[in-house]
């Protein structure tokens, strides 16, 4: 905590001397002036971490300048000195937003522990009010990357929605960001303050995923060995995020329909009725109108559930949108490992543009994570992408602009026309070697020497 700097401020010498004296051998920063007037100077000039003022002075007053400390900065802590029967001025300037106040005399130890306190305080709202700014900055519509007329309506209409308690039934295929577009809508809504917990329905068997909903009680089944609180309990005030919805039994179904109208549940083997005030944001890769037709999901569930419908494209609809997310996952990755990758080829980005991305948003920020890890220079090239990632059997050779080697060149051909002949051949050795004209013991060494045996799968 050591370090931070003090601003004291006394029109008695020798006390804001003493004060300085002590702080100085805590390590942090004092410094010290005479009048209201002089600390305004001290504090346009130099940021200070904490104030601590006397009240009764010349000319401005402790509490006068106390009000012009948080015009100036609201979040600055101040801590005032009063002199013994005269608390009252110290209870005004704790109404103004002084963080405590001491009274004259006071021990050091006092005053270490008041000023520990306080730069402790501030240090935890300084990281609350980061995180806020982090939040905000990747959960906010403005900060998710989609420039595309698709994704833009999808933002305008989640926008339109957050503030409200209405449920939300995200649909789309899998990777396109169906859980990040949850986490906008709910940290933009009036319950960012509360929990956002998800439930992955895919991941569990039928139930497991009842106990996970509403929880359980000790003893409610074999292995319960103890109370444990469901989603909609820990998700209380706050939003609830049930991802591939459509994989529910019938039986969670009808259970889950029940919570949404009556706003009420009870725990696995409990008797107890527990209020649930929870808004529910839903997601599905499957087309749920069908899956209703084909009575594997029930309607009223599904009107329920559906109450505003946000549909995502999926990555190769919205095309546009490839190359500023490979650019934002490109920066992303090279911040996190350190590595001087700062642009794509012109090549690498004609390959990206031409793949169709079935594993959408989550493959494309999967394959630029592996190209930053393996690429040699400041720029990604083709040889850096996995296998796939080229579009059809195209070769993606990539010509160096400055000099070169032709050996090199010759043999990311090679490597490149061995990898998309097995791909073709659904990995098959001996057919591939035929194809390629050369001895399948050639072609195993050719193979290990590109290391594209752990390419196989």
């Amino acid at each position: 905590m050591a370090g931070e700097k003090i601003l004291i401020v006394d029109d008695e010498e020798g006390l804001r001397r003493l004060l300085a004296r002590v702080l100085g051998k805590e390590g942090f920063q004092a410094v010290a002036v005479g009048s209201g007037e002089e600390a305004l100077v001290q504090i346009a000039g130099d940021d200070f971490d904490l104030v601590i003022t006397d009240i009764q002075m010349p000319g401005m007053n402790g509490l006068t300048l106390m009000r012009r400390l948080k015009e100036f900065d609201s979040a600055l802590p101040v801590i005032v000195m009063t002199a013994y029967g005269t608390v009252e001025n110290a209870v005004e300037a704790l109404r103004i937003g002084a963080y405590d106040y001491l009274t004259k005399p006071f021990e050091s130890d006092e005053l270490r522990l008041t000023v520990a306190k306080a730069l402790e305080r501030e240090r935890l709202l300084a990281e609350n009010r980061y995180l806020h700014q982090e939040l905000q900055e990747r959960y906010g519509f403005t900060g998710i990357v989609g420039s595309s007329s698709g994704m833009q309506r999808v933002f305008e209409m989640a926008s339109s929605v957050a503030a409200s308690n209405a449920s939300v039934l995200i649909s789309g295929e899998s990777g396109t960001g169906k859980e990040l577009i949850a986490r906008s809508i709910h940290f933009n809504s009036q319950r960012k303050e509360k929990p956002f917990i998800v439930l992955n329905c895919a991941a569990l068997s039928e139930g497991l995923l009842e106990s996970e909903l509403f929880g359980h009680e000790k003893g409610a089944f074999s292995g319960a060995i103890a109370t444990k609180k469901g989603r909609f309990e820990l998700a209380h005030e706050g939003t609830l995020f049930i991802d591939e919805v459509g994989e529910m039994s019938a039986n969670a179904q009808v259970k889950l329909l029940r919570v949404i109208q009556e706003h009420e549940f009870e725990r696995v083997g409990g008797t107890r009725t527990l209020p649930s005030d929870v808004r529910i944001v839903a997601a599905t890769n499957k087309n749920l109108e069908a899956e209703v037709r084909a009575g594997n999901f029930r309607e009223d569930l599904y009107y329920r559930l559906n109450v505003i419908n946000l549909h995502l494209p999926s990555l190769r609809e919205r095309r546009e949108d490839i190359e500023p997310l490979a650019r934002h996952f490109l920066q992303k990755y090279a911040r996190e490992t350190g590595k001087k990758v700062t642009d794509f080829s012109p090549r690498s980005l004609t390959c990206l543009l031409g793949y169709d991305w079935p594993g959408n948003v989550r493959e494309l920020q999967n394959v630029i994570e592996r190209a930053v890890v393996l690429s040699k220079g400041e720029s990604v090239t083709p040889r850096d992408f996995p296998q796939g990632v080229h579009g059809g059997d195209e070769i993606c050779l990539e010509l160096p602009e400055r000099g070169g080697s032709l050996t090199d060149i010759l043999e990311d051909l090679e490597r490149q026309l061995i990898m998309q002949t097995l791909r073709r051949e659904q990995g098959s050795q001996t057919r591939t070697a035929e194809i390629l004209g050369i001895k399948r013991t050639t072609l195993r060494y050719k193979m290990e020497k590109y290391r594209l045996l752990d390419g196989l799968g």
